[in-house]
């Protein structure tokens, strides 16, 4: 009787341990243990129930302790509105007495709002839609190497303008059970349309040149993601990585000078391409 009663004690102990119902959330948390004794849980979300470890298949050798935690669950959809921009504003700047009286400013800025749709949990496709301006201005530059020469350049002014569209796809990697923290790649596919206007002086008259672009580029930009409400989350993308396609044409005061066709690819961090944005998830 009393070893009846001890393995009911056991068994009943067992079940409050695996079993765990939150009732502040609305969450119903069911744990489990994996092959590599990592404690899982089953998440009730909406009328499913899904893994708060997404499974992935382990290539390498060895498993190096790193798992995918839910981040954002299958079904949702996302609305986004990123933003970038730069500046850069120099006077009377002397380099080894060689540059003198250099007043030069310009700035870059683009919006980007975007809609996703999580197909698979922590997985997302979707559009994005990119305007994009930058302007820069040189008011004087003065150049003095010796009496042979030296140069002044003044009145030089340069337009840009463009707008695309993107079809991306973005993959999270959750970074802890609190679905709080994550980092995320994405692949975009973008179009881009776009126009310059670049006017200067050359041989004491004015010079007016207009460039039509079109361009294909394939992207890839890391980031990092955090939800600071419930729904909403914060977001940085660094584009690091891209394969181009670009035409252009070009015209100066009218007259029509053809166009070229140019590709490449780049692969560096540049501190004019950092993309700060929010994300709303519902």
């Amino acid at each position: 009787m009393k070893r009846t009663l001890l393995r009911f004690i056991l068994a009943a102990a067992a079940a409050l341990c695996i079993t765990d119902a939150s009732a502040a959330d609305g969450i119903v948390r069911k744990r489990l243990f994996n092959p590599d004794s990592i404690p899982d849980e089953l998440v009730l979300v909406g009328a499913d129930t899904v893994h708060m470890i997404i499974p992935e298949a382990n290539y390498g050798r060895f498993h190096r302790g790193l798992f995918n935690w839910l981040y954002v669950p299958a079904g949702k959809w996302g609305f986004g509105l990123n933003a970038s921009y730069g500046e850069l504003d120099t006077e009377d700047v002397q380099v080894l007495s060689l540059i003198k009286n250099v007043n030069l400013n310009g700035k870059t800025y683009s919006i980007r709002p975007s809609i996703s749709y999580f197909f698979k949990s922590n997985q997302s496709i979707g559009l994005q839609f990119n305007y994009t301006r930058g302007e820069a201005n040189l008011d004087r530059l003065s150049v003095d190497f010796d009496d042979d020469i030296n140069f002044d350049i003044s009145g030089v002014s340069y337009y840009s303008e463009s707008y695309a569209i993107a079809t991306a796809y973005r993959k999270y990697v959750g970074l802890g059970r609190a679905s709080r923290f994550a980092v995320f790649n994405e692949v975009s596919l973008e179009f881009l349309a776009g126009s310059s206007r670049f006017k200067r002086m050359y041989g004491g008259e004015p010079k007016d040149t207009r460039t039509i672009t079109t361009q294909g580029s394939l992207n890839f930009s890391p980031g990092l993601c955090v939800f600071i409400q419930d729904n909403v989350a914060f977001n940085v993308s660094f584009g690091i990585f891209g394969v181009k396609f670009r035409n252009e044409k070009q015209s100066t005061d009218g007259v029509d000078e053809g166009s070229r066709f140019t590709s490449g690819a780049n692969f560096r961090f540049n501190i004019f391409n950092i993309s700060l944005g929010m994300m709303v998830v519902i």
